[in-house]
């Protein structure tokens, strides 16, 4: 069964191509850059990291993105079917909590959630509807982000607010789950039932940054709450803020809404403190000479080091610790900052492992296991995608 995955933002889209049966074989790979400004660009590798497309291309919106990639896909394969299309899909809000088959249904009710993630879900409708123009007949499955999280501890997830604002749907729902879910799976595969069972914390630290405290595989607690804007610093979110400097910037400052909405999401964090650059290479890179760019490098670190141990709490001790995504798997002295601190616990950084990214960090015998794993959350979602479609196919047969 090939299946294509469609992982759909403001700007980009990425995706990725999978032949899935008994084995999992990643075919290609690729992303439309620059959506919607000038010199957009399409880039596609094969599983060798071979490119077999490279092109710049003007994209002036996700229409003309979507049709290039299937125009694409027409011509560089023909006699190759494709079987289903599997899309991240941020937020599933408190009722979708599975991977769903894409309906007209289902597409109404993403709709009437656009206000939980504005700066997300419309894009990732767009993909579904151009998906769904471009092939008609095609097999469709939405994979929610905040699914690994929908069974969290009810404490974990309520604010002190006013109940009847839970009932409208303003709680703590967390984010970044397919990650978490493929870490937990690839745990197991790599050290066994036993670890993966344990109490776990995995800090998906990349562009868009969060903690998981998990524990028998199931989410317990996570940083980011109702938005991703929570929790950690990330490169241009803010991450945790105190509501009354919000109120303070809306009454006192003048800004609307909007502004702030842009201000935590796309003109804070890294960018915001060190006023370089939201990129963490480029931070760790300066920061000899800038100031202001350790600032930003060391507030990231000091602020994942205490989320790291209240997660910890949450969890009653800890037995694994990981750390993935772009920064987690590729900047050790962001770990050993992150770790440096957390002696107390049992973390253990060795140094010349850390330098090496080895898959695991700590020294032999330490009484926490820190690993380093890359995260796929392209494979989890073909894994759903794949997964569901059998269900159907093996529940239709039965019921006959």
């Amino acid at each position: 069964m090939r299946i294509l995955t469609i992982n759909s933002g403001s700007s980009s889209v990425k995706l990725a191509m999978y032949r899935m049966g008994e084995a999992e074989t990643l075919e290609f790979s690729g992303s439309l850059e620059r959506i919607g400004l000038r010199s957009g660009a399409f880039h596609i590798e094969d599983a060798g990291g071979q490119s077999l497309m490279d092109e710049q291309v003007d994209l002036p919106d996700h229409e003309a993105a979507f049709k290039r990639l299937f125009d694409w896909l027409q011509e560089s394969q023909p006699g190759k079917a494709l079987d289903a299309v599997g899309h991240r899909v941020v937020h599933g809000g408190a009722k979708f909590t599975l991977p769903h088959r894409i309906t007209p249904a289902l597409i109404a009710e993403l709709k009437e959630l656009v206000h939980l993630a504005p700066d997300h879900l419309p894009h990732e409708i767009k993909a579904i509807l151009a998906t769904t123009r471009a092939f008609p007949d095609l097999t469709q499955v939405a994979c929610f982000d905040t699914a690994f999280h929908s069974n969290m501890p009810r404490l974990a997830q309520i604010y002190a607010l006013p109940r009847y604002f839970m009932e409208m749907g303003l709680m703590r729902y967390g984010f970044h789950g397919l990650s978490y879910e493929y870490i937990v799976q690839e745990l197991q595969r790599q050290a066994g039932a036993q670890a993966a069972n344990g109490r776990l914390i995995i800090a998906h630290l990349g562009n868009g940054a969060s903690m998981a405290a998990v524990r028998d595989g199931r989410s317990v607690e996570t940083t980011m709450g109702f938005t991703p804007a929570g929790g950690l610093v990330m490169s241009t979110r803010s991450g945790d803020l105190d509501p009354g400097a919000l109120i303070y910037l809306l009454e006192e400052k003048g800004l609307k809404a909007s502004d702030l909405n842009y201000l935590v999401n796309r003109r804070s964090g890294l960018l915001a403190v060190s006023g370089l650059s939201s990129d963490m290479r480029d931070l760790l890179a300066q920061e000899d000479q800038e100031p202001q760019a350790r600032q930003a490098v060391d507030l990231f670190c000091y602020i994942a080091s205490k989320h790291l141990g209240a997660l910890a709490a949450a969890l009653g001790g800890l037995d694994t610790l990981i750390f993935t995504a772009g920064i987690g798997e590729n900047a050790p002295a962001v770990r050993q900052r992150i770790c440096q601190q957390l002696g107390y616990m049992g973390i253990q950084i060795d140094p010349a492992r850390n330098e090496a990214n080895a898959a695991i960090i700590s020294p032999d015998r330490a009484k926490v296991t820190v690993r380093v794993m890359h995260t796929d959350e392209d494979l989890m979602i073909a894994r759903h995608t794949h997964a569901l479609i059998l269900k159907e196919t093996h529940g239709s047969e039965n019921a006959r």
